[in-house]
């Protein structure tokens, strides 16, 4: 079957009316979507590309270049969607966020390679949310380097989407933006969650949906691995530059400054490796192991090609 890209998936509409939401994540808008998956296989899905150092905006671009660059993935014209994690009213320092020097230089790269629009988006947590926007970095430093910044925070932001793959939910919804995009990458940062263990990057597209509590009532890490059948970035790039190793997910906690940026296709790998960052491995992460049973992806790092640079 022939995959469709992400403007084609827009004319894929199931008519699903007023189906109902199964395990009650979120209300419809009346339309209802395919599942989305990445345009193209751009990246090897067997690689993890490791970049360690000091400078996070250094890692990040080495870290993509190790994967073959982001010319592989963005063409000229491209919509680029980026999801960081700007759901807490934080400071950078904090690590609850996602760094904004590392979400500028994704842009940059974007926008080096054409990108016709690039925007940054996250369903934030705390209010207001142009505070948070302000506060975390990210809105001044993604918009110095050409990209929007928005916040989706109302429901008419959002559309239903099929989630064929889910053993507890079958539908939920997901920010239209991402949904309409060429391109779509997954920007969380790695740090401790109470109801987890951790976040990293497939807990991070709990972002996407608009009834985020609705996950919290039901089995949070099944909702996680349900989404992520359904929603799959086209490139991932983990910041573990700072982590943070206590009080998450929101903060303040301990950190650690453990100068690593991590990028890969295959969500469930790089969380996966993720993982051992916290002295974990995938396996002791619920949904990272949901995902592994469920197709999503490898959990086994030795099956994997892990490239440092």
């Amino acid at each position: 079957m022939k995959k469709l890209d992400r403007r084609e998936f827009l004319g894929a509409i199931a008519g699903l009316g007023g189906a109902l939401f199964l395990g009650g994540c979120g209300k419809a808008d009346g339309e209802s979507a395919q599942a989305v998956t990445p345009r193209a296989a751009k990246f090897d899905d067997k690689t993890v590309v490791v970049a360690s150092g000091k400078d996070a905006a250094k890692l990040t671009r080495a870290a993509v270049d190790g994967l073959g660059g982001m010319n592989k993935l963005v063409s000229k014209g491209d919509t680029v969607v980026i999801k960081p994690n700007i759901a807490w009213n934080q400071p950078p320092e904090v690590g609850a966020t996602t760094n904004p020097v590392v979400v500028a230089e994704i842009v940059r790269m974007c926008k080096e390679c054409g990108a016709g629009r690039v925007l940054v988006v996250d369903h934030v947590i705390d209010r207001p949310s142009e505070m948070v926007l302000g506060l975390t970095g990210i809105k001044a430093a993604a918009e110095s380097v050409g990209a929007e910044v928005s916040a989706a925070q109302n429901e008419s932001d959002f559309r239903r989407i099929e989630i064929p793959k889910g053993r507890l939910i079958k539908s939920d919804t997901c920010i239209k933006e991402l949904l309409k995009a060429d391109v779509f990458i997954n920007v969380p940062i790695a740090k401790t969650h109470g109801a987890t263990k951790l976040t990293l990057g497939m807990k991070n597209l709990m972002g996407c949906n608009w009834d985020r509590q609705a996950w919290h009532r039901s089995k949070l890490d099944q909702c996680i691995a349900d989404y992520a059948t359904a929603i799959k970035p086209d490139l991932i790039i983990l910041d573990a530059n700072r982590i943070l190793l206590t009080g998450g997910p929101k903060g303040p906690g301990k950190t650690k400054d453990a100068g690593k940026m991590i990028a890969g296709v295959d969500p469930v790998a790089v969380d996966s490796y993720g993982a051992t960052l916290f002295e974990m491995t995938g396996a002791d992460i619920s949904h990272i192991r949901l995902a592994h049973e469920m197709g999503v992806g490898e959990m086994d790092l030795a099956k994997l090609t892990i490239k440092n640079v």
